[in-house]
């Protein structure tokens, strides 16, 4: 029975503590201020007036492609070329096809006045004819078709084929933009949508270009967006010159109507993070998680603002210098140890 006791003690002292668990790695960002949307001014970005995609109507090889991204376009513009070695031999058959049933039916009108050939048997001259000239239209068209031109006058927006690839029926070779006038999309909190006319006035700040224009007509989305609550707005602005180009940002100035209470204009911090950083929970209430000192994870509730571009605007819930998760938060729970 003696022998017991030192086994006993040397399983009590071997027993392990539980481990601990391993830091989640994940991506962060430090809160810091931005300017605010501040109730009449949104960040935006420019859009093209309307995009036309340009593609051939059958498959071929694509010979060579006449444009390039960003080149001006008029109206029946060559835009590329397919190899047409096929669709010619096509359309030489079919002349000769044409060619032999007009002779045939020159020869065997003679025999149909003379009454040596029935009306069955001119009937079906007539309708070989008929088919030989319906082909020669279809190899013509098919010839034309390996030219594709633009359809509307604009810049190239994207080129999508190169020459020597094959190009597929209605896959887009060129996309052509129509930047005579552009668009400029902002979001506007639901609050504040009904405030926004069709005429209301604004102005466009365009940083890249230095410059500011007036804004025309105001379009109004119908559908809020399920995360941020806000509307997608789009105003109109004349672009002669063609200086606005797609993708560019813009602040927009409502110089009219009020788009914001006075309590949001109070407002004196607000943080940028990326739209996915902030969560919601079963009650609809959205969070984001924030690292404190000793490296743990914890739920923040935040109220959202307007949304640009991926980011996300944060009213209330952060200070600046908090650590912020960004990527990564989908295995983390209240306390969670991390690492970035």
């Amino acid at each position: 029975m003696l022998l017991l006791f030192p086994l006993l003690a040397i399983a009590c002292s071997t027993k392990q503590e539980p481990k601990e668990k391993a830091p989640i790695r994940v991506k962060t960002e430090v809160v810091s201020a931005v300017a605010p949307s501040g109730g009449q001014t949104y960040v935006g970005v420019v859009e093209e007036a309307e995009a036309t995609a340009v593609s051939f109507t059958g498959m071929g090889v694509v010979k060579r492609v006449c444009v390039r991204e960003g080149q001006p376009v008029s109206r029946g513009q060559l835009i590329a070329e397919m190899d047409d070695t096929q669709a010619r031999n096509l359309l030489t058959g079919a002349q000769a096809s044409v060619e032999q049933a007009e002779d045939a039916l020159q020869r065997y009108s003679l025999l149909h006045e003379r009454g040596s050939l029935t009306d069955a048997q001119w009937v079906e001259i007539q309708s070989k004819v008929t088919q030989a000239r319906s082909q020669l239209a279809m190899a013509k068209k098919n010839l034309a078709d390996c030219r594709l031109t633009a359809p509307v006058g604009g810049i190239i927006g994207r080129k999508n084929i190169d020459a020597g690839e094959t190009a597929m029926p209605s896959q887009a070779v060129v996309t052509i933009l129509d930047i005579s006038s552009v668009r400029v999309k902002f979001s506007v909190p639901e609050t504040d949508i009904q405030a926004l006319r069709p005429n209301t006035p604004t102005l466009v700040s365009v940083e890249a270009l230095g410059q500011t224009f007036s804004g025309g007509d105001i379009e109004k989305g119908v559908q809020a967006d399920a995360l941020t609550h806000t509307y997608d707005v789009r105003v109109r602005v004349s672009n002669n010159s063609r200086a606005l180009l797609p993708g560019m940002v813009a602040k927009v100035e409502i110089s009219g109507d009020k788009a914001e209470e006075s309590s949001a204009a109070e407002r004196t911090f607000v943080a940028s993070l990326p739209l996915t950083a902030v969560q919601r929970r079963a009650d609809g209430s959205l969070f984001v998680w924030t690292i404190d000192a000793s490296g743990q994870a914890h739920r923040s509730p935040v109220e959202i603002g307007a949304s640009v571009s991926n980011r996300i605007e944060i009213l209330e819930g952060l200070k600046s210098g908090q650590r912020v998760v960004v990527e990564g938060y989908q295995k983390l729970s209240e306390g969670s140890k991390v690492i970035y």
